[in-house]
């Protein structure tokens, strides 16, 4: 792995990765609050498909500086950068959770630079019509991206209370962790260690306006979503597949937020089979 500090012209920092290689490049969007490292469990499978990871910290985590009032098209700026500096033109995207809203954000903004995407569980636009948005959420999504809608202060009060999110983990949930996916608690441990304003400013991103329209995409999009999922409920990839005419969605039949992960390779195999 090839990390890498980038001076933006903004006079931030982006903390990068990179597997390597010559490999077709796919950017990688991490879940909230998570750093940006490449999903470990998918790199063997990257490796048969010939694919190359490249990722970031989003601003506020890890290594790359906090960007208050960021929004979803200004982080697609960050991934250009990224690619930029390393002399990539057009990759793929893919992303977890809120990365997945991440991932679609890049494919709208960038356009033809992004070949394709895979998101598991993405959180769609707030506020439009067609969804009951917070509808089948657990009450500590609800409580987070709730505040958040009533503005980055009013997250960051809930933050400062002592407020302890409540993911509702399952046996299934747990004994995933216990699996090649425990990966996941490897990059959500130091999620908050640069400070809490990569979490607020995520949630605050998306409840409002994403700067760039997610129906606008013209690469293939493949989205993965599971029936059981209570922090963002499968009703979100209902609209986003309704709404975004390149995009299939994958209903995965008791898959949770978090057990999604596993049905992970399968997306890679798709992409991997879109951008060859």
């Amino acid at each position: 792995m090839i990390e890498r500090d980038l001076q933006l012209a903004d006079g931030r920092t982006l903390h990068s990765y990179d597997t390597g290689g010559d490999g077709f490049p796919v950017l990688w969007n991490h879940g909230t609050p998570n750093v940006g490292a490449p999903p470990e469990p998918l790199f063997a499978a990257a490796d048969r498909l010939g694919l190359r990871w490249v990722s970031f910290d989003r601003p506020g985590y890890g290594g790359s500086t906090a960007q208050r009032g960021r929004t979803v098209a200004s982080v697609a700026g960050d991934a250009a950068a990224v690619a930029d500096s390393l002399g990539i033109g057009q990759f793929a995207v893919a992303g977890y959770s809120g990365g997945g809203t991440f991932a679609l954000g890049m494919a709208a903004a960038l356009g033809e630079r992004v070949r394709a995407v895979v998101t598991l569980a993405a959180i769609a636009p707030y506020g439009v019509d067609g969804l009951t948005w917070y509808d089948g959420m657990v009450p500590s999504s609800i409580a987070a991206l709730g505040s958040a809608a009533a503005g980055a202060d009013v997250r960051e009060a809930l933050h400062n209370s002592g407020f302890e999110y409540d993911a509702g983990f399952t046996a299934d949930d747990l004994a995933m962790f216990d699996g090649p996916w425990g990966w996941l608690g490897k990059v959500a441990g130091p999620g908050l260690d640069a400070g809490p304003y990569g979490q607020i400013d995520d949630d605050a991103s998306y409840t409002r306006p994403w700067g760039c329209d997610p129906t606008t995409i013209t690469a293939p999009v493949l989205l993965l979503h599971g029936t059981t999922d209570g922090i963002i409920p499968v009703s979100h990839g209902h609209w986003l597949a309704a709404h975004c005419p390149t995009a299939t969605l994958q209903v995965c039949e008791g898959a949770s937020h978090f057990t999604i992960v596993e049905h992970a390779e399968s997306g890679l195999d798709w992409l991997a089979g879109v951008v060859a």
